[in-house]
C-alpha cells in the first residue's frame, strides 16, 4: 500500500516537472519571438557591405527603405535584382534606399554576384543570420518596406515584378502617406 502511494506521488511529481520543462522550452523557442509585421518598428541592425563599409538601418531614418533579404542561389532573387537596380536609379534621388541583405554567404560569392548583375545599391552581409532571425524571415526573397519614420508598412514574400517594385518604392518615398 505504501509502495503504491509512493509510486503515485513520484509519478505526479515527474509529470509536473515534465510539464514545466515543456512549457519552458515552448516559451524559449516560440513565445519570446515577436514577429515583424505591418505597423511594427523596424529592428535596427548594423552590417557591413562587401567593401567593409558599415551600414546601420537607423542612419537611414528619414528615407524610405526597401529592405530585401536574398541569396545568390535563390532564383527568384536573381530575377528581382535587375528590376531593383532599374527602380533604384529612379527612386534614389527621391529619398528611397535599397538595402539588400545577403544571408549567410561569403563576401567573394556576393561580390561576384553583384558584379555579374551590375548591382548599384548597397548589399550587406548577414553571415551569422542574426538580422534574418531578428526579422523572422522565411522564405527568400522577403522584402520589408520601411517608411521614413522607421515603421514597416508592408512585408512582401516571394518574387516581385518591376511594376510591383516601382509601386512599393512609391509607397515608401518621403512625403507619401505610408502608414
Amino acid at each position: 500500500m505504501k509502495k503504491k502511494r509512493r509510486l503515485f506521488i513520484r509519478t505526479g511529481i515527474l509529470l509536473v516537472l515534465i510539464c514545466a520543462l515543456g512549457y519552458t522550452i515552448y516559451n524559449a523557442v516560440f513565445a519570446g519571438k515577436e514577429s515583424i509585421s505591418e505597423g511594427s518598428d523596424a529592428p535596427n541592425f548594423v552590417l557591413e557591405d562587401t567593401n567593409g563599409k558599415r551600414i546601420e538601418l537607423s542612419d537611414l531614418k528619414g528615407k524610405g527603405v526597401f529592405l530585401n533579404f536574398w541569396g545568390t542561389w535563390c532564383e527568384p532573387c536573381k530575377k528581382e535584382f535587375p528590376y531593383m537596380a532599374n527602380q533604384y536609379k529612379h527612386f534614389k534621388s527621391q529619398g528611397v534606399e535599397i538595402v539588400a541583405v545577403n544571408v549567410g554567404e561569403s563576401k567573394i560569392a556576393v561580390h561576384n554576384f553583384m558584379k555579374s548583375y551590375g548591382v548599384n545599391f548597397p548589399v550587406v552581409l548577414d553571415t551569422d543570420r542574426q538580422v534574418l532571425d531578428a526579422y523572422d524571415v522565411s522564405p527568400l526573397p522577403t522584402t520589408f518596406l520601411i517608411n521614413p519614420e522607421g515603421k514597416v508598412v508592408k512585408v512582401v514574400t516571394g518574387t516581385m515584378t518591376e511594376s510591383m517594385i516601382h509601386d512599393y518604392m512609391n509607397l515608401i518615398k518621403p512625403g507619401e502617406t505610408s502608414g
